[in-house]
C-alpha cells in the first residue's frame, strides 16, 4: 500500500500548475518542491531497502517523526500529485508538469537559463536546487548532517547528492559527475573543501546565484560589477548623434542575432556617450547589463561574472582603457554563452577569443547643432528650469555627450543655489569647472584665469600682440572655421588649435596663457612635461595619453611647459635610450597633430624644438626681452597707484636696466614689501635697492647705484632680505 494514499487528495485541476505565477519567482518555487519530492524519493528508498519489521514505508514514518517539517513540505506536495501514482512514476510527473509550465513562459526564468546556456537537462535544475535546499531553511541542514554521519556536513556533499540524483524516473540510473561537472566548470556551483578526497567535496551555491534563482537581483551583485536592468536603458532614437551613425547602430542588433557576432566594441572618449550607447543596443537586445568597470587584462574578474550574466539575461560589458602600444585580452567568461560588449578609448588594442568576430565602432563627435540639441534635452529633464543661452551655451562649450548630460544637472543646481530657474552660462561655466576638477586635477594643475585682467594688461612687442590676437581668433572659430574651407582640406574635421609660445624665462609666456583663457572662458591646465616624461619604457606614452585625451574631452586650454623635455630634435639612433626617446617624440607629433583641443607649448629655446613640431603648429608667437618704452609700461602697471618714484627715476630705470617682465614683477614686489616694512610709500630708494637684488638673483652687475643707505626701523623682514643680497 502506498503512502500517498494516506494523504487527503485535492481535486485534479486540468492544469495542475496553472496559477503559479509565469516568472522567475514561480519557476523558483516549482523546482524547489520537486527538488524536495526528490529527497523524499531518495528517503522513502532507504527505508524500501532496508531490513527493519512493519511496513514498507516505516523508516520514512519514524523521519516524519524525527524531522516533522518533512511530513508538512510531503502534504503540501502530495495534494498537487494525481491520486493513483507510484513513487517512481511521481519523479516523471514531476518532470512533465514542470516542463509543460515552462512551455507557457515566454519570459527569461534563471533555471531555464543556466540548462539551456550549458545543454544541460531539466535532472541538472534539481541537482542544483536540491544543494541550495539549505539556503532556504536551515532544517534541511540537519537532515543533510544525519545523513552524512560521520561526516556531519550540513550542506550537501557531493556523494549525498550523488545518491539523491540516480534515478531517472524511467527506471534507469544517472551518471551523477555529468550532471555536477558541467555546473561546477562552469560557476552554479562551488565546492568548499576542493583539498579533500572529491566524494567528500561539500557544495554550495553562490550566495548572488541563489538569490537571482528566487527572483531578487543586487545592483552590485560581485565586486567591481554592475546590474544595468534593461528599464533603464534609452531607445536607439533617442540618442544624439551625426548621420549615419544611428543607421549603423540599427544595423547591430540583428547582425549579433544572425551571426553570432562574439563581440560589440564601442570606441569613444569616456566622455562620450559610450554606455548609453550600450545600454541602447541592449534594449534592442531585450538583454540587461552587467558591467565589468577599468578591466585592464592583468587582474582576474570575479569567477561568478558568467553564472550572473546567463541567469540575469545580461551582456557582460567590459570598460577598457588600454594605453597607447598596449594590448588588453578578454577573457572567456564561463558559465555564459553570448555576445560581448566592450567600452575602449581610441588607443590600444584588443585581443581574446570574444573580439576574434567583433563588430567595431567609433561614436562621431557632436557638433554645434547636436551639441545644442543635447543641453535642450538635457536641461528639459530638470523640471522648471530654462536658459535663454542656448545658442551660447552650444557654440561655447564643447563637450561629449555623457559630461552634456553631467553639467546640465551640476549647472541646475548651481542655479537653484542663486533661488534662479533660469540657468545662465555663467552656471554651466562653473559646472563646467566642477566637472574638471573632478577629472583633471589629479593629471594637471589648474591655473588661476580670473585675476589676470584682459589684454591691455600685458606688453608686448607689436608683433607678439598680433599673434595672440590671432591665436585668440583661431580659438574663437575654430569649430566655424572648418565649415569654411574648401574641398581640398578634405572631409576629416580637426577643431584642435596648437600653439607654440617661445621666448626666454619671464617675457609673458604664462601670463599670455592666463589672460587667453580668461578672454575665452576657459580654464587653463598646466602640464609640466619634465614631469610627465619616466624613464621606465611606454610610461611617458600613456601619462601623456591620459592628460590629452581628458583635456580634450572636458574642453580646456592645456598649458605644456617646458616643452623642451620631449618636443626636442629627434638624435641619430646610437643607444636603445636614444631610440625610444625618439619614439616618445613621434607618439606626441601625432598625437598633436590628431588633437581636437587647444593645447599651448612654452619653450625658453625654440632653437632646440624639432623642426616637425613647429610645422605643425598653427600659430608660433615668439616672446622676446621688452624694450625700454615697454619696459616702462610694465613698471607703471606694477608699481602701487600712490608710489612716489620721480618719472624721471623711473624712466632711467626702464632704459638703464634691461630687465625682463618677470624680473620687473618681482622687483616691483619688493620694493612695495621694503617700503611696507618701513611704514613708507614706495619711493627711489625702495625700488632701487630691489632693482639691485633682482640683478645679483641673475649673478650679474646692477647699473645703478645706491646713494642713500636705508636704515630699517626695527628687524623684520628688511634684515631678513638685508641678509638675503649681501
Amino acid at each position: 500500500m502506498s503512502i500517498f494514499n494516506k494523504i487527503k487528495k485535492k481535486k485534479k485541476e486540468p492544469h495542475v500548475f496553472e496559477n503559479v505565477p509565469h516568472n522567475g519567482r514561480g519557476h523558483f518555487l516549482l523546482h524547489f518542491y520537486a527538488a524536495i519530492y526528490r529527497l523524499l524519493y531518495h528517503l522513502y528508498s532507504l527505508s524500501n531497502l532496508s531490513d527493519l519489521p512493519g511496513t514498507e514505508t516505516g523508516e520514512l514514518e519514524e523521519t516524519f517523526k524525527t524531522y516533522p517539517f518533512l511530513a508538512g513540505y510531503f502534504e503540501e506536495i502530495r495534494g498537487h500529485m494525481p491520486e493513483e501514482i507510484t513513487w517512481e512514476g511521481a519523479l516523471r510527473w514531476w518532470k512533465e508538469q514542470v516542463s509543460t509550465w515552462e512551455g507557457q513562459v515566454d519570459g527569461h526564468l534563471p533555471l531555464r537559463a543556466v540548462t539551456r546556456n550549458s545543454g544541460l537537462s531539466f535532472e541538472s535544475a534539481d541537482l542544483l536546487m536540491l544543494v541550495g535546499l539549505v539556503e532556504e531553511d536551515s532544517r534541511f541542514g540537519t537532515l543533510f548532517a544525519h545523513l552524512q554521519a560521520p561526516l556531519g556536513f550540513r550542506r550537501a556533499g557531493l556523494e549525498l547528492v550523488g545518491q539523491l540524483m540516480r534515478h531517472d524516473g524511467n527506471g534507469g540510473d544517472i551518471d551523477p559527475w555529468s550532471l555536477l561537472n558541467p555546473l561546477l566548470a562552469d560557476g552554479f556551483l562551488e565546492a568548499l573543501n576542493k583539498d579533500a578526497a572529491r566524494a567528500e567535496w561539500v557544495l554550495r551555491v553562490p550566495a548572488v546565484l541563489w538569490d537571482i534563482v528566487r527572483g531578487e537581483i543586487p545592483k552590485n551583485p560581485a565586486p567591481g560589477l554592475e546590474f544595468h536592468p534593461v528599464e533603464d536603458f534609452d531607445a536607439i532614437g533617442s540618442l544624439i548623434f551625426p548621420d549615419p551613425f544611428p543607421e549603423q547602430l540599427n544595423q547591430v542588433p540583428p547582425l549579433v542575432k544572425e551571426d553570432g557576432t562574439g563581440a560589440v566594441v564601442l570606441r569613444g572618449t569616456p566622455g562620450s556617450e559610450r554606455f548609453r550607447t550600450s545600454g541602447a543596443l541592449a534594449r534592442e537586445m531585450d538583454r540587461n547589463i552587467i558591467m565589468i568597470r577599468e578591466f585592464d587584462g592583468t587582474r582576474g574578474i570575479s569567477l561568478l561574472t558568467g553564472p550572473l550574466c546567463t541567469m540575469t539575461r545580461s551582456v557582460p560589458l567590459f570598460e577598457v582603457d588600454p594605453g597607447p602600444g598596449e594590448t588588453v585580452e578578454i577573457p572567456v567568461l564561463n558559465g555564459y554563452r553570448g555576445p560581448v560588449f566592450i567600452l575602449a578609448g581610441f588607443e590600444g588594442g584588443l585581443q581574446g577569443r570574444p573580439v576574434e568576430n567583433a563588430v567595431s565602432l567609433n561614436l562621431p563627435p557632436l557638433n554645434a547643432a547636436l551639441r545644442k540639441r543635447a543641453w535642450k534635452e538635457t536641461l528639459a529633464q530638470h523640471p522648471g528650469y530654462s536658459t535663454r543661452s542656448l545658442e551660447e551655451i552650444g557654440d561655447r562649450f564643447f563637450l561629449p555627450g555623457d559630461y552634456i548630460r553631467r553639467a546640465a544637472g551640476m549647472a541646475a543646481a548651481h542655479a537653484a543655489l542663486d533661488r534662479r530657474k533660469t540657468i545662465r552660462i555663467h552656471d554651466v561655466r562653473h559646472a563646467c569647472r566642477g566637472l574638471n576638477r573632478q577629472l583633471l586635477d589629479t593629471l594637471a594643475a589648474r591655473l588661476d584665469t580670473e585675476n589676470e585682467g584682459r589684454w591691455d594688461r600685458l606688453v608686448v612687442s607689436a608683433e607678439t600682440d598680433r599673434k595672440l590676437m590671432e591665436v585668440e581668433k583661431r580659438c574663437r572659430f575654430r569649430e566655424r572655421l572648418q565649415e569654411n574651407l574648401g574641398p581640398a582640406f578634405g572631409g576629416t574635421r580637426n577643431t584642435g588649435v596648437r600653439v607654440l609660445f617661445s621666448g626666454v624665462s619671464g617675457t609673458g609666456k604664462t601670463m599670455a596663457a592666463r589672460i587667453l583663457a580668461g578672454e575665452l572662458g576657459m580654464d587653463l591646465y598646466r602640464v609640466d612635461l619634465a614631469a610627465v616624461v619616466n624613464k621606465y619604457i611606454g610610461e611617458t606614452e600613456k601619462n601623456l595619453h591620459r592628460v590629452l585625451t581628458r583635456a580634450e574631452e572636458l574642453d580646456v586650454i592645456l598649458l605644456l611647459d617646458e616643452g623642451d623635455a620631449l618636443l626636442g630634435t629627434r638624435t641619430e639612433v646610437k643607444t636603445a635610450n636614444d631610440r625610444y626617446a625618439n619614439l616618445e617624440t613621434d607618439y606626441l607629433l601625432q598625437k598633436l597633430e590628431n588633437y581636437q583641443g587647444i593645447v599651448l607649448i612654452t619653450t625658453n629655446a625654440e632653437e632646440n624644438i624639432d623642426r616637425a613640431f613647429q610645422r605643425r603648429m598653427d600659430v608660433v608667437v615668439s616672446f622676446v626681452a621688452p624694450q625700454p618704452h615697454e619696459r616702462l609700461m610694465i613698471w607703471k602697471l606694477h608699481l602701487p597707484p600712490d608710489h612716489r618714484v620721480p618719472p624721471a627715476v623711473l624712466e632711467n630705470v626702464a632704459a638703464r636696466c634691461a630687465m625682463t617682465g618677470g624680473q620687473i614683477r618681482n622687483a616691483a614686489l619688493q620694493a612695495a614689501l621694503l617700503a611696507l616694512d618701513h611704514g613708507e610709500k614706495v619711493d627711489r630708494s625702495f625700488l632701487v635697492r630691489a632693482v639691485q637684488s633682482e640683478y645679483r638673483k641673475a649673478g650679474a652687475v646692477c647699473p645703478l647705484k645706491e646713494t642713500r643707505e636705508i636704515r630699517p626701523k626695527h628687524g623684520g623682514v628688511t634684515a631678513f632680505i638685508d641678509a638675503l643680497v649681501s
